[in-house]
C-alpha cells in the first residue's frame, strides 16, 4: 500500500474516533466510510469475502437478539409475579 493510502487510512479511522468520542455520530461514520473505501480499494478480494459472509453474521445477530428478547419478556414475567408464587415453583 502506497503511503499516502496508510496516511489516509489512518486518519481518516483517526478522525472518526475523535468524532465518535465528541458523540457527532454522522460525522464519524462518514470519516470511517472514506477509510473503509481505501482499503476496499486497495484490498478487493477480501471485501467481497467478508460482504458474501454478511448475510450469515446478520442471522446470527438476529438470533441473539431474539434470544436476548425472549430472555427479557422471562425476566420481567418473573418479576411480576410474587415471592411465594416463585417459591412454589421452583419447590415443586
Amino acid at each position: 500500500m502506497d503511503g499516502w493510502k496508510k496516511a489516509m487510512v489512518a486518519g481518516s479511522f483517526g478522525a472518526s474516533a475523535v468524532l465518535f468520542l465528541k458523540k457527532r455520530w454522522p460525522a464519524g461514520v462518514l470519516s470511517a466510510g472514506v477509510g473503509l473505501a481505501v482499503l476496499a480499494s486497495e484490498y478487493p478480494e477480501r471485501f467481497e469475502r467478508i460482504q458474501n459472509l454478511l448475510p450469515e453474521y446478520f442471522e446470527r445477530g438476529m438470533r441473539l437478539a431474539e434470544l436476548a428478547s425472549r430472555t427479557g419478556q422471562k425476566i420481567a414475567q418473573y418479576a411480576g409475579r410474587s415471592g411465594h408464587d416463585l417459591w412454589e415453583e421452583i419447590s415443586s
